[in-house]
């Protein structure tokens, strides 16, 4: 079922638009994924080669055409310098379906809120946009930065749903504790 919608493409916050992804980010793709800082809490998504950009922008691109929504590209409003990605992509966790939220800056772009700001709207867009999924994002445990951006789009911890992910243990924070499709039945 598709969500699609012109809107999905753009949003934009007091300081940012976020853009569905083009080819021409696929450097900037490249350039914050194989940053080590970047990925120091999840290395399973650092990126060594440039055809590895290309492959995620296409997985990024095929789940925008499937769905009508995905990863956006962010940037400051004055602005084409990609500051990085927020998103959402559908997944399972716990033989549950869901939304995981993602987000992912350049270092240079650390420290400001742009991440928290990002993901407020991204949050709000799939609350409105894609109700029946529970959204929830994935934090390791020694990322504290991550951990307070997802509780600065409204998520809170939900220890019963931490699970065990690609590069270790995963806290879980939701936007819906108390959903019966979330509750803690499933672990």
């Amino acid at each position: 079922m598709s969500h699609w919608s012109p809107a999905a493409e753009e949003l934009r916050t007091a300081r940012l638009s976020l853009l569905r992804p083009t080819e021409g980010d696929i450097e900037a793709i490249f350039e914050i994924h194989r940053y080590p800082r970047t990925c120091e809490h999840n290395p399973s998504d650092a990126l060594a080669r440039f055809e590895e950009a290309e492959a995620l922008y296409r997985r990024w691109n095929e789940q925008w055409q499937r769905y009508g929504y995905g990863y956006w590209v962010i940037r400051r409003h004055d602005s084409d310098r990609q500051l990085g990605f927020c998103g959402i992509k559908p997944m399972e966790l716990h033989d549950m379906k869901i939304l995981n939220l993602f987000y992912r800056f350049a270092a240079s772009a650390w420290g400001q809120g742009f991440a928290g700001e990002a993901a407020r709207e991204v949050t709000a867009w799939a609350s409105r946009h894609v109700p029946d999924l529970p959204l929830i994002a994935r934090v390791r445990p020694a990322n504290t930065a991550s951990q307070r951006v997802a509780t600065r789009a409204g998520l809170i911890r939900a220890e019963h749903l931490d699970a065990t992910g690609h590069d270790g243990l995963d806290w879980i924070y939701t936007a819906r504790p108390h959903s019966p499709s979330i509750g803690r039945s499933h672990r």
